[in-house]
């Protein structure tokens, strides 16, 4: 059995979203976590599947959490929801929803999928850093982790 890494994959395709998630997660949350950064939804399913590049899993370990986007190009965030959710060993990953949309239908597409938390990018950086914060207390602190086994 393994389990997962402290590694935080960030599946986000806008660079000013990146930029403001890991300033929100290093220079003002103190997150301690490493983040991996995925532009689109094709290549999460590589890191994840731990294929090409992403073979190795010293350099590219398995994550304690996954905050999703669902606009993404190449596959969407439900895409690789519902790849995610078919993996016997994979399925557990904690999976955190991070959009902008608000919309119903997709909120409720993303729990039908297998979402754990489905949150809604604020505008201002004072709310993102507030809701970075919260996450790093509740998914990175209180939660218990799943066993994960890729094999």
């Amino acid at each position: 059995m393994m389990i997962a890494d402290n590694t935080i994959l960030l599946v986000e395709d806008d660079p000013n979203d990146i930029l403001l998630i890991q300033r929100a997660f290093f220079y003002k949350a103190n997150v301690k976590n490493s983040v991996q950064v995925l532009k689109d939804g094709e290549e999460a399913l590589l890191y994840l599947s731990g294929k090409q590049m992403y073979a190795d899993r010293d350099r590219y370990p398995l994550p304690i959490l996954i905050l999703l986007d669902l606009k993404l190009p190449r596959k969407s965030g439900f895409e690789v929801l519902t790849w995610l959710r078919q993996q016997p060993g994979l399925k557990l990953l904690p999976v955190v929803v991070l959009t902008s949309s608000s919309e119903n239908n997709e909120i409720q597409q993303a729990y039908n999928l297998g979402a754990n938390s489905y949150l809604v990018k604020p505008v201002g950086f004072d709310a993102l850093l507030e809701m970075i914060k919260q996450i790093n207390l509740y998914w990175l602190g209180l939660n218990k982790k799943p066993i994960v086994n890729p094999d």
